[in-house]
């Protein structure tokens, strides 16, 4: 019989609670939905008022794995939906606003995806993200290198930029900017990846080009575009591990000589939460939210 809980006043089914989907370490999807209602106060900040994309694997990183932008069939009246504007016409996605929106969208075994800016201004970034991505023999401890240096340059223009690990092999750098079109923010972007190249041309590449990576971290400065979007921190991965794209220190990043300082796990985020709150906390800061030069 499917269970059914509460969640401030809804009704939902959970299903298939005993089933494993993080094989390595026999993680459940029971486990999975607890992890989201123990990180929920830190984690539905960074979802609310952003359409989200799922990445959904229901069987585990070795099943299908798949993309759902648009509102899922079956999902309920009260989730928050809002039309979204695209190229090819308009199309309807889900906004997790709320406990219970979260519940539901993590019982359907999601990664959650946002764009870097809100539903009530489309296409109008108030967030400006870099994804460093490590090519082998490059790891994490490379892209720390890139991070360090794209964090200054950052500050030279009155931007404060914040960190978080991929939940995969790499790191993310997020800061909050001044209401700019994303097309302005990813030419911006792009201008300081191909800086990073230019300063760094041992350790960094812009392009995405398969044969220049091997050895160097990729800048991906391509996800400011408005219709692209970037791991949403504290989001579990659809990996063999329960890993998680969790925010970092910049004392963790300046002192990462291993990949495995910078890897996390569901059950890391819980204590790390309750020591440093949610470090990219100031991005909500409007007082933070530099204009672009």
């Amino acid at each position: 019989m499917t269970p059914i809980t509460e969640v401030e006043g809804r009704r939902l089914a959970l299903t298939n609670l005993d089933k494993v989907l993080h094989p390595a370490t026999g993680f459940t999807k029971g486990e999975v939905l607890h992890y989201y209602a123990t990180v929920a106060d830190v984690l539905l900040p960074h979802l609310r008022d952003r359409p989200v994309s799922f990445l959904r694997y229901p069987d585990g990183p070795d099943g299908q794995v798949f993309f759902t932008k648009n509102v899922p069939p079956g999902t309920p009246a009260w989730v928050t939906t809002a039309e979204v504007p695209r190229t090819e016409g308009p199309a309807r996605m889900v906004l997790v606003q709320d406990l219970a929106s979260l519940m539901w969208a993590a019982n359907l075994v999601t990664e959650f995806h946002t764009p870097q800016w809100t539903i009530g201004t489309p296409g109008i970034a108030d967030r400006i993200v870099f994804d460093l991505d490590p090519g082998a023999p490059a790891t994490v401890v490379e892209c720390c290198e890139v991070a360090l240096w794209l964090r200054e340059r950052l500050a030279a223009d009155g931007i404060e930029a914040y960190a978080k690990s991929s939940g995969s092999k790499g790191l993310h750098l997020l800061a909050s900017v001044a209401p700019t079109p994303s097309a302005d923010v990813s030419a911006y972007a792009k201008e300081l990846a191909v800086e990073a190249e230019r300063a760094l041309p041992r350790r960094v590449v812009h392009r995405m080009t398969r044969n220049l990576r091997p050895g160097k971290v990729f800048v991906d400065w391509s996800q400011n575009a408005g219709r692209k979007t970037t791991a949403t921190p504290y989001t579990l991965r659809a990996r063999e591990e329960p890993t998680v794209s969790a925010p970092v220190t910049w004392e963790e990043v300046e002192e990462c000589g291993s990949p495995s300082l910078l890897a996390f796990r569901a059950t890391d985020i819980p204590p790390r939460v309750q020591e440093f709150g949610d470090l990219l906390a100031p991005l909500f800061d409007p007082e933070r939210a530099h204009p672009l030069p």
